[in-house]
């Protein structure tokens, strides 16, 4: 392998520490009484990505593009290079992109260098000269562009991430593959009918990574022994790990958070037998979250999770969860469904995998419809017209339901098929670079800057925002101190998006390698 240490030095020099302590918000929904008796409690914990997407990571890109012979078909060639000028142009002076191509070899046709005016204009030169030819060799493009970002000279803060586009790869391969990745979701694009939908896809892909407000994210959630035990911490496929230190700790490890994105973690506290007590505010657990920006650490203080215990619930006060946590627990049995589903399709037993589904959409049937409802029977019904024979399983089906899961299991948006068709988890930018990239050629690309201006603008006669409200939980007569842990701040992070012709790979800057009733507990902006 080629020495890749020849990348430009940035042109912005690191300046003084941002301000962290906004970047991030906790809030917490479960019910706010619970008995005195052994009894299940589930709390929802919401890590929700600021707004703020002017100040974000600067970006190290290296877009690996497939030009074998494949790739001429459908004018994909013509798709990918359309959405290589649509990156291109979204990014600044602070970003930094190589470009690597490969058939049955790879070449990297230009080192990491800054996303000037004048670079662009050699960049989109580069791409206008890409031709096919050949066979494919995706482990070889995929090698040469991690070692163009693991051989780095200048790395500090930076959020890295190799972009690959190609065709023709098996869906249940790069579902594994990203998987194993910290947050990698897998996209499927099906272009047969509709070849810019490539740039379309990227453009949201992209609207992610020019959005990062944290990076190496990590949520950890303690129960008080003498209280409660952790019973099950629902959280997709997001690492997690228990403590050795006695404290019975769990940890999630989210990696990478775009702005205005979110991440729900169900927790399920097994509450012990206090029957023999007067009512009391317990403390249940404790939470804590972590993250890095631009090489800075945020640790945040401990949240507690109160619940009042006591012999009757007060009088008017609902036994069912909050409609945040049941919101939450619908969705996860959504994802589950489509799973079991799944599981009979590639038993050949497609008409069980649509018996499954068919229940699944009855249940939402007796919800309140909202967005969030909608989209979810949206997918069900798109779902069973895709299970429907085994052709059409194979062919559309199955990356339709791994990108799916993908979704849910990471709670980031991918595309299952088309990109516009079902939003669930899209962020703002993303639907604004959708249309961006829908827009003819002729049209100008707007610039980061034109994005930002935009979105600083007021909306005409908003709506006022209703902010949540924290029920008055009388003073606790049984005080008690705990103990805090201290937590390693060597995070590591890989993100992947991949697809059918699209899949990426970002690495923190510590990676080198692969690898209503209720109570809504208000927004905690922490304090280092």
């Amino acid at each position: 392998m080629p020495s890749f240490n020849d990348d430009e030095e940035p042109l912005r020099k690191p300046g003084p520490p941002v301000r962290l302590t906004q970047r991030v918000q906790l809030i917490m929904y479960h019910s706010p009484h619970a008995p005195l008796a052994p009894n299940d409690q589930k709390v929802v914990l919401d890590l929700k990505g600021a707004s703020a997407a002017a100040s974000r990571a600067p970006l190290d890109l290296v877009t690996v593009i497939d030009v074998s012979g494949s790739m001429d078909s459908q004018g994909r060639l013509d798709s990918a290079k359309k959405a290589l000028r649509f990156i291109i142009r979204k990014l600044t002076d602070d970003d930094r992109l190589s470009i690597v191509k490969f058939d049955h070899v790879a070449t990297r046709i230009c080192p990491l260098r800054c996303a000037t005016e004048a670079a662009k204009v050699d960049l989109e030169a580069l791409v206008g000269r890409l031709v096919t030819r050949g066979a494919t060799n995706i482990k070889a493009g995929l090698d040469t562009g991690l070692s163009v970002l693991s051989q780095r000279k200048f790395n500090a803060g930076r959020a890295a991430n190799v972009m690959l586009m190609s065709d023709g790869h098996d869906s249940t391969l790069m579902g594994a593959i990203s998987r194993k990745s910290l947050g990698g979701v897998y996209n499927f694009v099906d272009d047969c009918n509709k070849p810019t939908l490539l740039s379309e896809t990227f453009s949201q892909i992209l609207a992610g990574l020019v959005t990062i407000v944290a990076q190496d994210l990590e949520l950890t959630v303690t129960p008080f022994m003498d209280e409660a035990t952790i019973k099950a911490v629902e959280a997709g496929t997001y690492r997690r790990s228990a403590a050795t230190d006695g404290s019975a700790s769990v940890a999630i490890q989210f990696g990478t958070l775009y702005s205005t994105e979110e991440r729900k973690v169900v927790v399920e506290l097994a509450l012990r037998d206090h029957s023999s007590f007067r009512p009391y505010n317990a403390d249940v657990a404790k939470v804590q979250y972590r993250f890095s920006f631009e090489g800075q650490q945020f640790v945040s203080n401990n949240e507690l999770i109160t619940i009042r215990r006591s012999k009757r619930a007060p009088a008017g006060t609902a036994g069912a969860p909050p409609p945040q946590v049941q919101a939450e627990v619908v969705r996860l049995k959504h994802a589950d469904s489509i799973k079991a589903a799944m599981d009979k399709a590639e038993g050949d037993k497609l008409e069980d995998a649509r018996n499954i589904l068919a229940e699944a959409l009855k249940a939402l049937e007796r919800l309140v419809v909202d967005p969030m409802v909608d989209m979810l029977r949206k997918e069900l019904q798109k779902l069973m017209e895709l299970f429907k024979s085994k052709e059409i399983y194979q062919r559309q089906g199955r990356p339709a339901a791994i990108s799916s899961l993908a979704s849910h299991d990471r709670q980031r948006f991918t595309a299952r098929g088309d990109a516009e068709d079902i939003r669930i988890f899209a962020t703002q930018r993303m639907d604004t670079y959708l249309e961006q990239a829908k827009q003819d050629d002729d049209k100008p690309i707007p610039t980061f800057a034109d994005d930002i201006m935009e979105e600083l603008e007021p909306e005409p006669e908003a709506v006022p925002r209703m902010e949540p409200v924290q029920q008055d939980v009388p003073a606790a007569p049984k005080p008690k101190a705990h103990e805090g842990r201290t937590l390693s701040l060597g995070l590591r992070a890989v993100t992947a998006v991949l697809s059918l012709v699209a899949f990426s790979i970002m690495l923190s800057a510590m990676t080198s390698a692969w690898d209503g009733d209720g109570y809504v507990s208000p927004p905690r902006i922490a304090t280092a």
